[in-house]
């Protein structure tokens, strides 16, 4: 989402780039670009003003240290501010009381609440190791209940089912006692939401609040809807009172810039953002992260994160003695890529990768780098097992076989396999796997 602001940024940081010296002229004359690159990507003026004037003040205040460029410095100014005005730390919900802890999930109508809520129950679920249970007391939308009904059996949630009741308080109520009886630690309520807001919405939530005891309200606000998600938050912070932000849509194509100015104009922090459609595609939010990937830096530390979750260290241990002794096979080069897949899209696992920010904009880049993923992995699932693990028996006629019954072409048989064996030949070289053997990812 943030691509564009990543690109304008790091061109007026160019402009810095050559200086011996921070002056008043060259920073006044990146800082107007960058308050331009802001602005158009809806990032609020109020916050972009007080951002700009903050870095104004601490590079022209500040001594050039001798080891570091004048633009190095003043990207590291800018990646401090960055980072404050986006929060400064991540944020843990407050659901260390007596169970069950209760979780409100609140928004406009299409902003993504349903789902983020199947994701966070999955998120507390696999990553905190708790118990957590669902409730929709969304009884307005048709298949709304169904919706989260059928989300939280994929993610093998406990579902509260009131589909008799039509009295949101007493579904709210009810939940609450079965979450109780069946040892839920984590109750989280789906609400209604509107097109807009209006009293109806306000009231009821008003009314979901007073009856049972909530310690979570989290506002899910779609990162699309520009200038307005604003609007959105404040309302809902001063009737409702929030306790945190999740931003819904990151991976999309919007400006994406109002959505971050949530957090200045409701002085609540942002918890989560959701990565992508699966339910495993929700992250927790971490300010100095975010501000590293927009100015361009990638994100190494959620990489090797999504990276440690995907691959036990068993299963790298074994993949990297099979390197080092020259037994790895097909069926193991399948099987990092399956890996590579888990972490996410690799358009997003290669914007973490300090420097290759502006690889992963590249949309023909990307698409041929997945199809040649697919093509690889369509190959090697046409071998048959004796095949995957020995390369060597691949003749003519198996070549021939394999090419009709993935799709693909002799050629790209060939192609494979030279690209196997020169990475074979690569990796025996390289001794870093014994000291991380979670490397293996990088192989692709």
């Amino acid at each position: 989402m943030f691509n564009k602001i990543t690109d304008k940024i790091n061109s007026s940081f160019k402009k810095l780039r050559g200086n011996s010296v921070i002056s008043s002229s060259n920073v006044e004359e990146t800082l107007k670009d960058i308050r331009l690159s802001l602005l158009e990507a809806d990032v609020n003026y109020k916050v972009v003003k007080e951002l700009i004037d903050k870095i104004k003040a601490k590079s022209l205040g500040k001594d050039v240290l001798n080891s570091i460029s004048p633009a190095e410095q003043f990207i590291k100014i800018f990646n401090d501010e960055l980072t404050l005005l986006l929060g400064d730390k991540s944020s843990d919900l407050n659901i260390k009381v007596k169970p069950p802890a209760v979780i409100m999930i609140i928004g406009l109508q299409g902003s993504g609440k349903t789902t983020t809520s199947a994701k966070l129950a999955k998120y507390l679920k696999d990553k905190l190791k708790r118990n957590p249970s669902l409730v929709s007391v969304d009884i307005y939308r048709p298949a709304a209940v169904e919706q989260l009904k059928i989300l939280s059996k994929q993610g093998k949630i406990a579902f509260v089912d009131n589909e008799k009741e039509s009295d949101v308080i007493k579904i709210a109520k009810n939940a609450y006692e079965q979450s109780y009886n069946i040892g839920s630690d984590t109750l989280i309520i789906d609400t209604a939401g509107r097109l807009q807001i209006d009293d109806q919405m306000i009231e009821e939530l008003k009314n979901i609040k007073s009856s049972i005891n909530i310690h979570e309200t989290l506002l899910v606000i779609d990162s699309m809807i520009g200038q307005e998600a604003l609007n959105v938050a404040n309302t809902f912070n001063k009737e409702i009172g929030i306790d945190g932000l999740v931003l819904t849509k990151l991976d999309g194509d919007a400006r994406g810039g109002a959505a971050l100015s949530a957090k200045y104009i409701t002085d609540k922090p942002i918890k989560f953002y959701g990565s992508g459609e699966g339910l495993d595609m929700i992250e927790v939010f971490h300010p100095e992260r975010m501000a590293s990937r927009i100015l361009g830096m990638g994100d190494v530390v959620s990489l090797v994160e999504k990276a440690s979750e995907t691959v036990s260290t068993e299963d790298a241990k074994k993949l990297s003695k099979k390197l080092k002794n020259n037994n790895f096979t097909l069926n193991d080069f399948k099987s990092a890529i399956s890996s590579m897949n888990k972490i996410g899209s690799l358009k997003n696992t290669i914007s973490m990768i300090p420097g290759m920010g502006k690889l992963s904009q590249d949309e023909n880049a990307m698409n041929k780098a997945n199809d040649e993923l697919k093509k690889t992995v369509a190959i090697i699932n046409s071998m048959t097992p004796l095949e995957r693990e020995n390369h060597t028996i691949l003749d003519g006629s198996r070549r021939r076989r394999i090419a009709s019954g993935s799709g693909t072409a002799v050629q790209d048989i060939n192609s494979l396999i030279k690209k196997f064996l020169q990475m074979k030949k690569m990796s025996k070289n390289m001794g870093g796997f014994k000291k991380n053997p979670k490397n293996i990812l990088n192989f692709s």
